[in-house]
C-alpha cells in the first residue's frame, strides 16, 4: 500500500516551485479582466506592467464633508422692533385688572430675593435689592416732580426704558413718565423705598451692575 504524506507548502516554497493557491489564480484573473475593462486601449503588456508595478484599490472611500458653520440668526434691532410696535400695549390691553396678576407675582419675587420681608429687616438692604431688580409689575407713586401733572400719578409699572417709566392707573389710563426731575417711590409690605429718576436712568437689564451710593440726593 502506497502512502500519501500531505506537505503544507510555506510562501517561499510555493513561489520556488510555482505553485499557487485556486484562490490566488481566480482572483488575479479577475483583476486583470476588470483592468482591461476599465482601460480597454492598453494593451496587455501594459495592463500587465501596470498590474507588477502598482496595487489595484478595489474600494471605494467617500469624502466626508465638511459641516458647514451655521451662521447665527441675529436678532431684531432696536429700530426695527420701534418700526414694528412690538412693545405698544394695545388700547384694549389697557386695564389695570388685567395687570393685578403680574403684580402678585413681582411681589413674591421680592420678597425671595430679600429672603422674606419681615418687620426686623433693614431698610438700607431692601433699598439696595429693589435698585438692583426687575420693577416690572411694581406698584410705583410719582412723589416729586418739577411737572406738577405728574405728582400722585400710581400705578402698575408695565414698561421700563432708559428714559422712562410706562404706568397703568387704576383709571385704566396709561402713562407714560420720565425719569428726568422725578423721584419715585415704591412700597411693598409696609417698607418703602424711594427712586430718584436723574440717577436711574438706566436699562433694567444694566441696573444689577450698577453701583449706587449710599446716600440718596434730594435733588431733582
Amino acid at each position: 500500500m502506497t502512502s500519501v504524506a500531505y506537505h503544507a507548502f510555506s510562501q517561499k516554497e510555493a513561489k520556488e516551485f510555482d505553485v499557487q493557491h485556486p484562490g490566488a489564480q481566480r482572483a488575479k484573473a479577475f483583476v486583470r479582466a476588470f483592468l482591461k475593462r476599465s482601460m480597454p486601449r492598453m494593451s496587455q503588456q501594459a495592463l500587465e506592467d501596470h498590474l507588477q508595478r502598482k496595487a489595484v484599490v478595489l474600494e471605494y472611500f467617500t469624502h466626508r464633508k465638511r459641516k458647514e458653520k451655521r451662521k447665527k440668526s441675529k436678532g431684531l434691532s432696536a429700530k426695527q422692533r420701534r418700526e414694528l410696535r412690538l412693545f405698544d400695549i394695545k388700547p384694549e390691553q389697557q386695564r389695570y385688572s388685567l395687570f393685578l396678576p403680574l403684580h402678585e407675582l413681582w411681589k413674591q419675587y421680592i420678597r425671595d430675593l430679600c429672603n422674606g420681608l419681615k418687620p426686623d429687616t433693614q431698610p438700607q438692604m431692601i433699598q439696595a435689592k429693589l435698585l438692583k431688580a426687575d420693577l416690572h409689575g411694581a406698584v410705583v407713586s410719582v412723589t416729586k416732580s418739577k411737572c406738577p401733572s405728574y405728582v400722585g400719578v400710581t400705578g402698575i409699572l408695565l414698561q421700563e426704558t432708559k428714559h422712562v417709566f410706562k404706568i397703568i392707573t387704576k383709571e385704566d389710563r396709561l402713562k407714560v413718565i420720565p425719569k428726568l426731575n422725578c423721584v419715585f417711590t415704591v412700597e411693598i409690605d409696609g417698607f418703602i423705598s424711594y427712586i430718584y429718576g436723574s440717577k436711574f436712568q438706566l436699562r433694567s437689564s444694566e441696573r444689577s451692575a450698577k453701583k449706587f451710593k449710599a446716600k440718596g440726593t434730594i435733588d431733582l
